[in-house]
């Protein structure tokens, strides 16, 4: 499926955006199952705590593309003489609904309120939505997972959306690449639809660009991303320095 370039012990695929949607829109919704991983700082620093041989590893390891969410991650990868094509999970997504689902696709979503379904018809009235939305607390809950994975495996769509947190959302989808019956292309996007239905508001794109982003989104929820952002992330920083100098 293409280059991949490796750093902070991940391979990321050397395709920008247009690219990628080039990718999607060759996929059918009955080619071999593959999934989309985006990570950014945050999946970095918690894959970092993991062994090599983790599940969460393999999860990423086996995905179909791995991509770079992160500007911050891409100017340190740059600084240590290696380029990552940034592509925002946020900004594909709003692409792979309003660009390239055709009229009759089925989009499975996994995660997500209620209120997802009708403000995604509302955006594209010409597609088929499925949803299944499991419990909180996925990630220590393995029935719940396999019934998820189960769900977006026979609903038979040529894109399924997994809307249920990182690290939720990739031990899914490496379930569902274990499933016989699993077709078509997922995708782990986080948070991405509360963008697509207006719920949330990205930054101004000067702040994207100057790699602020995660300053805009600080500001707008400090009680639930304060530790994210100003405790755990910059851990980034100690991880790209011992990369370097391995």
């Amino acid at each position: 499926m293409g280059g991949r370039t490796e750093f902070l012990d991940l391979h990321f695929d050397d395709l920008d955006m247009a690219a990628m949607l080039d990718a999607l829109r060759a996929r059918r919704a009955d080619a071999p199952f593959v999934y989309v991983v985006t990570p950014n700082v945050d999946h970095i620093v918690r894959l970092s705590k993991e062994g090599q041989g983790s599940p969460l590893r393999r999860a990423y390891a086996d995905a179909g593309w791995c991509l770079c969410d992160s500007r911050i991650l891409a100017r340190l990868a740059a600084w240590r003489g290696v380029r990552l094509p940034v592509v925002p999970g946020s900004d594909l997504t709003a692409r792979l609904i309003h660009d390239t689902l055709e009229p009759g696709d089925r989009l499975c979503l996994i995660g997500g309120g209620e209120e997802d379904i009708a403000a995604l018809a509302a955006l594209r009235p010409d597609i088929v939505i499925v949803q299944h939305i499991p419990p909180l607390g996925l990630d220590n809950n393995a029935a719940a997972r396999a019934a998820a994975a189960r769900f977006a495996a026979e609903a038979s769509a040529r894109f399924t959306l997994l809307a249920v947190g990182s690290p939720q959302q990739e031990q899914v989808a490496a379930e569902m690449c274990a499933m016989s019956n699993a077709a078509g292309t997922a995708l782990c996007v986080g948070a991405s639809l509360d963008f697509v239905t207006g719920r949330q508001h990205r930054a101004p794109r000067w702040m994207q660009r100057a790699s602020l982003e995660w300053l805009h989104r600080l500001a707008r929820n400090p009680a639930r991303l304060w530790r994210r952002y100003l405790v755990e992330g910059p851990c980034i920083f100690a991880l790209a320095w011992r990369w370097k100098h391995r």
